[in-house]
């Protein structure tokens, strides 16, 4: 995505960007062809539209446009789709913030999965960087978004358990991290029973594991992400339903966003001991498939009576976040395509955050506000544990009725988090229902930005 943007070149033709209200002042002080055309042409000023205008000759002069609206940051991501091939400038002076979300809009704009298509896709048109523009920024943003998009969007098929730890080992070979897999038995020889009984039943090359990467100073201040990794989820003995199945490939979600965020922070070089746990599974039947009202253990200790399989996401990362808590981060962060119930609550465009820590939380707010990454946090409802209780095991990993889904799964997920750990849970859709100004339907990174801006403000040094 980032080659649709390059440096400055003599051949960019200037994007003029007129607003409504400013456009008959604008046209008075004009060249009478350029005003003649504008008029001719409809052009009013009004946010989306688009005016080439040609030169005597032909050529394109310049390109009006309505003013994008100055808190909309994805305003420029529309324009992509509406303009020739060619190299285009924004002719106005802009703030860094506002120069930087026009670039990684445009750059968000030209993403395309192509993996499968036999013939070329669109020629995007091209824009030049504007100077204020933070470029290293644009670029994290970019890179991280498109290797979620990327990573969720592969059909099962061609991302299961092995080919998920592939992409975090080609993550880690770009930056310098270490990475160890656990694979199958090993899961059991290393006291990992959850995220084996999960995966299990897949077949001998789609075997459960999970992944282990670290990079940085070992003396650093330690963050750690967790990711759900469920390459596909069938639903086990307790099936899907074919419609609610349809979607499942982006059932590893989670963990492709804590990859997508941990190249954030690799690519930052921020000072810290970035560590990413990744439990990689495929969720299917067999004879082998773990049963309802099967009993397991787990890494912590405690067991789960399993009141439906298809709750398994939140057995993978129990193990996972057990094993992270072992080393007391300063900060913990898990992410997953956890529940229905998310998204009953806030539509498929909100995640929503579970924390134990409040000052967490309003740091979220805050960066969720300025990055035009939307989140809203929900109650980890501690009288709602009840729900969660097992006559036969120490809990349950769903409750019997119908609500509180999403609270449900967060607190069942804190009973395996280290006490006094400054712990957030984001249960994502990671998939867009329907295209956007910069986020075409499909996979999708979700409070990215947010995360990485508060990673880098507690602690950046």
């Amino acid at each position: 995505m980032l080659q649709h943007v390059v440096d400055a070149t003599a051949a960019a033709v200037d994007l003029i960007a007129v607003g409504k209200s400013e456009f008959d002042a604008w046209a008075a002080v004009q060249p009478a062809h350029v005003r003649v055309w504008a008029q001719a042409n409809g052009f009013t000023g009004e946010g989306g539209q688009v005016c080439p205008v040609p030169n005597v000759d032909g050529s394109l002069s310049l390109v009006l446009v309505g003013a994008p609206d100055a808190d909309d940051p994805w305003g420029w991501a529309a324009l992509p789709a509406k303009l020739p091939a060619g190299v285009f400038r924004i002719a106005q002076p802009m703030t860094a913030r506002a120069a930087s979300w026009a670039v990684a809009g445009w750059a968000l704009a030209t993403y395309s999965f192509g993996r499968y298509k036999s013939r070329p896709g669109k020629t995007w048109p091209r824009l030049v960087w504007p100077e204020a523009a933070d470029r290293g920024w644009v670029e994290r943003v970019v890179e991280a978004t498109a290797l979620v998009r990327d990573l969720i969007n592969t059909p099962a098929a061609d991302m299961g358990p092995a080919e998920l730890a592939a992409a975090a080992e080609a993550l880690a070979a770009r930056h310098g991290a270490t990475v160890r897999v656990v694979v199958g038995d090993g899961l059991l020889a290393e006291n990992y029973p959850a995220i084996h009984a999960v995966g299990r039943a897949a077949a001998v090359h789609r075997q459960p594991r999970l992944v282990d990467l670290v990079w940085g100073d070992e003396n650093a201040p330690r963050v750690t992400l967790v990711g759900k990794g469920v390459c596909f989820d069938s639903g086990g003995l307790d099936l899907k339903p074919s419609g609610a199945m349809k979607l499942m490939k982006k059932d590893m979600g989670g963990a492709a966003h804590v990859l997508g965020l941990a190249s954030m922070v690799m690519a930052a070089g921020l000072p810290v001991r970035l560590r990413v746990l990744v439990a990689a599974v495929e969720n299917a039947v067999s004879g082998d498939a773990m049963r309802p009202l099967d009993v397991l253990s787990t890494r912590k200790g405690l067991t789960v009576e399993v009141g439906n399989t298809d709750a398994e996401g939140r057995l993978v990362l129990a193990d996972a976040l057990c094993e992270a808590s072992a080393e007391n981060p300063a900060l913990l962060i898990d992410m997953a395509t956890l529940t229905g119930a998310a998204r009953t609550a806030l539509g498929t465009e909100v995640p929503a955050l579970f924390t134990n820590d409040d000052d967490l939380a309003a740091d979220l707010a805050a960066a969720s506000e300025v990055q035009a990454d939307p989140l809203w946090r929900l109650p980890l409802y501690r009288p709602y544990r009840r729900m969660l209780d097992s006559k036969v095991a120490d809990l349950n990993n769903v409750s019997d009725g119908p609500y509180a889904g999403a609270i449900t799964a967060a607190l069942f997920l804190q009973e395996f988090v280290g006490p006094g750990i400054p712990w957030a849970h984001f249960d994502v859709m990671a998939w867009n229902t329907a295209s956007r100004p910069g986020r075409p339907d499909g996979g999708e990174a979700m409070a990215l930005r947010a995360l990485y801006a508060v990673i880098a403000k507690r602690f950046g040094g």
